[in-house]
């Protein structure tokens, strides 16, 4: 597994976030170069669709409150049919390979949201597979952040 170079990770809060406040609601928009392998961490109210770009390689992240326990709910789009399942289930396996550095650079990028409220170290981390293909299009258990710290 790789682990995070933190000088290659730019955070950047949106208007109306601060360090620790929103905390319900909060949404992280991870974004990549491949040509210099930066990672760019935008934390706000909304996610930041304008880096969102043609490949949808980006991970998605934003806190929910289900009944008593704040969740940590993760979105990354696999693919659709006119892509192929044989290119599915390929950028499935990039994202299981990949996914345990974008939730420490989250951990890591949000470090004041969870030094001010220990508790979200220990949320669920849901992860959401978005894929027309039924058996790609699942919801897995990735842990707590404090496995990614």
């Amino acid at each position: 597994m790789k682990k995070l170079q933190p000088q290659k990770l730019h955070v950047q809060r949106m208007e109306q976030t601060d360090a620790i406040t929103p905390t319900t609601g909060r949404k992280y928009t991870l974004t990549h170069s491949d040509m210099t392998g930066n990672l760019y961490l935008h934390i706000g109210r909304t996610f930041f669709v304008q880096h969102i770009g043609p490949a949808r390689d980006e991970v998605l992240a934003e806190w929910k409150q289900v009944k008593q326990t704040l969740i940590l709910f993760v979105y990354v789009y696999i693919g659709n049919q006119s892509m192929g399942k044989d290119i599915n289930q390929w950028r499935k396996s990039i994202f299981d390979k990949e996914l345990p550095l974008a939730l420490e650079a989250i951990r890591y990028g949000d470090h004041p949201l969870f030094q001010a409220y220990p508790s979200l170290d220990f949320s669920p981390i849901l992860v959401h597979f978005t894929s027309e293909y039924p058996d790609l299009n699942t919801t897995e258990y990735y842990g707590s952040p404090y496995m990614y710290k």
